[in-house]
This record gives C-alpha cells, sequence and structure tokens, in this order.
C-alpha cells in the first residue's frame, strides 16, 4: 500500500514540477498566442489527434465557455468534409507533441491555404508542426510519468494547464464577468449559483407581510398564508417600504424575557429595524454569502424603492445547494467566498 501512495505522489509531483518548469520558462511567444486569440475576429479552431485531441477538445470547451468562440476539428475527420469549419477569420491551434502526427502533418497544407493564423503546441519550433506554424509554444523535451515513458501523461498535463492559461489570459483582456459567464453556464450548480434571487425567492403571496403599526398578536392572527410558511414576517411603514421583519425567534424571544406584554403593542417596537436585505437581480451566490455572514434564516428581496417583493428562506436555499455549508463557521471557497465584481450592493433598509 505504501509503494502505490508513493507512486501516486510521485507521478503528481512529476506532473506539476513539468508544469512549474514550463511556467518558469514562459515567454513573448505566449504573449504572441494570447494577442492572436484576443484579436481574432472568427473563432479558435482547435485540432488535435489522440490523447491531445481529447486537450484539444477540453481547451476548445475553456475557450468557448469564458467568451472566445471556438470549435474543435478532428484531423481524420477534416478531410471528409470539417475543413468547412475553418473561415478566413479564424486562428487555427494544433496540439501535437511530436509535430510529426501524420494525420495532423496531412492536414496543414489543407489549412495554410485558408490563410488563417497558426498556433502550435508542440516539442520544437523545428519539427515540421512548428515549421508551418506562425507561433510557436514549445513544449520542450518532457519525459512522461508511465514507468516506461510512453503513455502521454506529463505532457498532456503540461498541455492542459497551457491551454487554461490562454483561454483564462484572453478572458480577462476581454473583461469578461459573471454575468457573461452565467449566459454560458444555466445549468445545473453552477448555473444555479450564477442565477438571480428573483428566480427563487418566495414571492409576497407565500408570504406573511403585515404593517408595521399592528399589533404583534394582530399580526399573527390576521395574516396567516396556507400551506408551508417562513419563520418571518415581513413588515412594512404606511407608504409600502420594508422597514423591519419579524421572526419565530423574535416571539419567543418576548416570553423568554418575560415581555409578554409587548405582544399588544405595535410590532415596530419588537422588530428588527432596516433588515438587511438584497436588491432585485442580486446573484444568488451573494445571497446565500450575506445568510452565511450574517447568520440569518430569511433574506427580504427588494425592488430599487424599497418595496418588498419577497424573501430567500433558508430551507429553500438548502433544497438548491443541498452541499452549501451556511452556519457561518467554515465555508466551502467554492460555494459562497468567490468574489465577482459587484454590480447590485446589498442594502440596509433607511
Amino acid at each position: 500500500m505504501a509503494d502505490v501512495l508513493s507512486l501516486g505522489k510521485q507521478i503528481l509531483r512529476q506532473e506539476s514540477l513539468a508544469i512549474q518548469g514550463f511556467a518558469d520558462n514562459l515567454d513573448e511567444r505566449f504573449l504572441q498566442a494570447v494577442y492572436r486569440i484576443l484579436f481574432c475576429e472568427g473563432n479558435v479552431i482547435v485540432c488535435g489527434i489522440g490523447k491531445a485531441g481529447l486537450v484539444g477538445q477540453k481547451i476548445s470547451a475553456t475557450l468557448s465557455s469564458t467568451g472566445t468562440p471556438s470549435h474543435f476539428l478532428h484531423p481524420a475527420e477534416a478531410v471528409h468534409g470539417d475543413l468547412g469549419k475553418i473561415g478566413k477569420k479564424d486562428v487555427v491551434l494544433i496540439l501535437s507533441q511530436s509535430g510529426e502526427t501524420e494525420e495532423i502533418i496531412r492536414i496543414l497544407p489543407l489549412i495554410r491555404q485558408f490563410q488563417v493564423e497558426i498556433i502550435a503546441i508542440t516539442a520544437s519550433e523545428h519539427n515540421t508542426l512548428g515549421r508551418n506554424a506562425h507561433v510557436v509554444l514549445p513544449l520542450g523535451r518532457i519525459e512522461e510519468a508511465d514507468i516506461h515513458g510512453l503513455a502521454p501523461s506529463t505532457s498532456t498535463a503540461v498541455m492542459i494547464a497551457l491551454g487554461d492559461a490562454l483561454a483564462l489570459v484572453v478572458s480577462q483582456r476581454r473583461r469578461f464577468r459573471a454575468d457573461n459567464f452565467a449566459v454560458f453556464h444555466p445549468g445545473g450548480m453552477l448555473g444555479r449559483k450564477l442565477s438571480r434571487v428573483d428566480e427563487h425567492f418566495r414571492s409576497l403571496d407565500c408570504c406573511r407581510i403585515a404593517p408595521d403599526s399592528e399589533t404583534i398578536r394582530d399580526v399573527f392572527v390576521r395574516h396567516r398564508i396556507l400551506g408551508r410558511r417562513s419563520g418571518a414576517i415581513l413588515l412594512t411603514q404606511n407608504d409600502g417600504r420594508l422597514s423591519g421583519i419579524f421572526t419565530d425567534s423574535d416571539l419567543a424571544k418576548l416570553f423568554e424575557q418575560r415581555n409578554e406584554h409587548l405582544i399588544d403593542l405595535p410590532i415596530r417596537l419588537s422588530m428588527t429595524s432596516k433588515p438587511t436585505a438584497v436588491l432585485s437581480g442580486t446573484r444568488m451566490l451573494e445571497a446565500i454569502a450575506i445568510m452565511s455572514e450574517k447568520r440569518i434564516s430569511e433574506l427580504p428581496v427588494i425592488d430599487a424603492n424599497g418595496f418588498p417583493l419577497g424573501m430567500i428562506d433558508i430551507t429553500d436555499v438548502i433544497a438548491l445547494f443541498p452541499d452549501t455549508n451556511l452556519s457561518g463557521d467554515s465555508v466551502p471557497d467554492n460555494v459562497i467566498t468567490t468574489k465577482f465584481p459587484a454590480e447590485k450592493p446589498k442594502l440596509k433598509i433607511a
């Protein structure tokens, strides 16, 4: 068992050291590749075969999802009609460690006839692929991690890392924002994190809402709702703007502190005034962060004028994000602490 763990660690270290070494030697050729992709008026066509082709598909997908239109071109399919994917405004990114892969060499003259820019990720500028490219990102001599030094492993790890670097640097230079990212990632957990509170809050017909001038007793008697209720009541001032919030826990505290007489006084005397709220359009990711930081179970959603629209309830959050930690003690970085450019601030109701 110790030998197995040792071998696993050795392979991971070898691949990470190769990536680190490549990073240390990154030079102006990387800049040339970045700016060719950045100023490409068409698509980035990524091409490769075998393991390099699988890496190429991943790079193409990363480019597409971060703001750079991209398609993958399989070299074998290229000669059977897929060359039609290439347009004169495109940039072609070709991956081949040896630079002598038969299928790649066969289509190089065909690609060049489109008079497009070619970027090569390959071992050397002096192989066939390197000599036919406008920009070469040379990987150099790489020792594969398997015991025979044959299976693509270290080389593909470096290719993936380099592809990520190209895509993400270009994305940053494009000022690609969370809004843009959300457009391309509407599904799954990531899509839900990037969605807006408007898609998930409980609308007012599903919330308890009352004027803050009513007594606590009257609020609880008159403003009941059918079905599952939230543990909080939204309270409004005379003009209908949100003025406070009163929770079931607040009611319990009145009894615990022997302040039962307050039950027949206006609820505004006991409510939480100027509660934390979020504007319509706020991302769920930010709303979850606020609930965790404040350790609150209900978060009102308001419009730009302070009128309540609904409420985010803790039980709904847990249903949407079952693995989210909302204790406020130890929060996974990828769940609620990721910082996106703030567009709409959280508010304190005046």
